[in-house]
């Protein structure tokens, strides 16, 4: 399990998690645009709750990648025993943080939509889907940990397997629960909601059956011990709880974005939700680079090969901006027909261009930011990860009230704060990197 840092061997650790990831977001494009036949309203609103739940996964993200991380070091060692009672000490904390942040978004979400949004529909529908959307978070966090798993063994691949599976069954109970097709209710926005936790379901069951049909329990002894470890539980909430803050922070400062853009009108939004779809597609090839990044840091520190870190990140990043160099490209060529996916309605697509451009060219800069961060995170100073990711939202959140709040100026420049946000984030991940402290960090 102690990897390379070859750029083929990159690849082939970030392939299959692209993989993993495009399946998702082929699900995730098709329910928005099905939702775009509904109406502009829907298409916002399911945004507005959409950016809520996703804050809530993010909980789950940062608590798997700060174990991913522990794993990772583990599988440097070759320490099988120690990989295992990490996992299986995850899966207890997993399923205690889903079950919480399930019940404590029933009594914040409605609150939190009826305070915030200025129409009164945009919050009742925001609010109907994210009351059965969070049904399926104890799922998804297991899920995410099985998923941050078989990334630190090296065995990406089985990533596609799950997603296959989950995101199968989502895009055919879109269909059928939005419209009321296949012999199932029409239930429009709130279907939508209830095909993304069955396939939530689908994509854990795949996920942990895989372990063990290939018999992986033998090499990995998951069940050596039942009891809940609390001094490995604390180590690990210790790493992971920077993340956790770290993450809802920034998804938390998108959430206020989406605020601000909703007060301009339902267009503006409508739009802003399809955008969102963008950073979906350019988030297949960075984050799986990204993810990589991070472990193959980690590992590399486990081997005690810290002179190699620099290296992997400067590769990583090369990978990353020719993908997201050639996606843009594509984007600012071809605006019209990835718009009119969405919705066919020339004016909102029109309307579109202009903010669809600013994030084609700042998905570049997203490319470099992305797996800087996620390197910086491979060498376990989660708390410095912390620190620059306040800062940058910080700097994002006052340039958003400034443009969006104050001055109401076009949707272009709303979006223009992406570069804000990922400058400020390269700018802070290169001067903690040449500062040489995370060296000696342990885990």
């Amino acid at each position: 399990m102690q990897l390379s840092i070859s750029n083929r061997d990159i690849i082939r650790l970030a392939a299959p998690i692209s993989v993993a990831m495009l399946i998702p977001q082929i699900s995730f494009l098709t329910d928005t645009v099905f939702l775009g036949r509904l109406g502009e309203r829907e298409l916002g609103a399911n945004g507005m709750a959409g950016i809520f739940y996703l804050i809530l996964a993010m909980v789950g993200a940062g608590l798997t990648n700060g174990i991913q991380v522990q794993m990772s070091r583990r599988a440097g060692e070759s320490n099988y025993v120690g990989l295992a009672r990490t996992f299986t000490n995850g899966m207890m904390l997993c399923l205690g943080f889903g079950i919480g942040l399930m019940l404590l978004a029933m009594v914040l979400g409605p609150y939190i939509f009826r305070t915030t949004l200025d129409d009164v529909i945009n919050a009742q529908l925001s609010i109907e889907f994210l009351n059965m959307r969070v049904w399926g978070l104890p799922f998804l966090m297991l899920t995410q940990l099985a998923n941050s798993f078989y990334i630190a063994t090296g065995q990406a691949k089985y990533l596609v397997h799950g997603s296959i599976a989950g995101n199968a069954v989502n895009i055919v109970l879109d269909y059928g629960l939005i419209f009321g097709k296949l012999g199932l209710p029409e239930m429009g926005m709130v279907g939508a909601a209830l095909a993304s936790v069955i396939s939530e379901v689908v994509f854990g069951i795949t996920m942990y059956s895989i372990f063990y049909v290939k018999k992986m329990q033998v090499k990995f002894p998951i069940l050596a011990t039942g009891r809940f470890d609390v001094q490995l539980a604390k180590r690990s909430l210790i790493i992971a709880s920077p993340l956790i803050v770290q993450f809802m922070f920034s998804i938390g400062g998108w959430q206020i974005f989406f605020i601000y853009v909703e007060h301009l009108g339902t267009r503006e939004l409508a739009v802003s939700q399809i955008l969102r779809s963008v950073f979906g597609v350019a988030g297949i090839g960075l984050w799986a680079m990204a993810s990589a990044c991070n472990t193959l840091v980690s590992n590399v520190i486990g081997q005690r090969k810290q002179r190699l870190v620099m290296s992997v990140i400067l590769r990583c990043i090369k990978l990353a901006v020719i993908y997201a160099a050639a996606l843009g490209a594509i984007l600012i060529m071809f605006p019209h027909e990835f718009l009119s996916l969405y919705r066919d309605d020339p004016a909102l697509v029109q309307f579109a261009i202009p903010s669809l451009r600013v994030v084609a060219i700042s998905s570049i800069v997203m490319a470099i930011a992305t797996v800087m961060f996620n390197g910086v995170m491979g060498t376990g100073n989660t708390r410095v990860n912390l620190l620059i990711e306040v800062l940058c939202v910080g700097c994002y959140i006052v340039y958003c009230y400034i443009v969006i709040e104050r001055m109401h100026l076009p949707l272009y420049w709303a979006w223009a704060s992406e570069f804000v946000y990922w400058g400020v984030l390269v700018a802070s991940c290169m001067l903690y990197l040449r500062t040489g402290r995370w060296r000696n960090k342990v885990v």
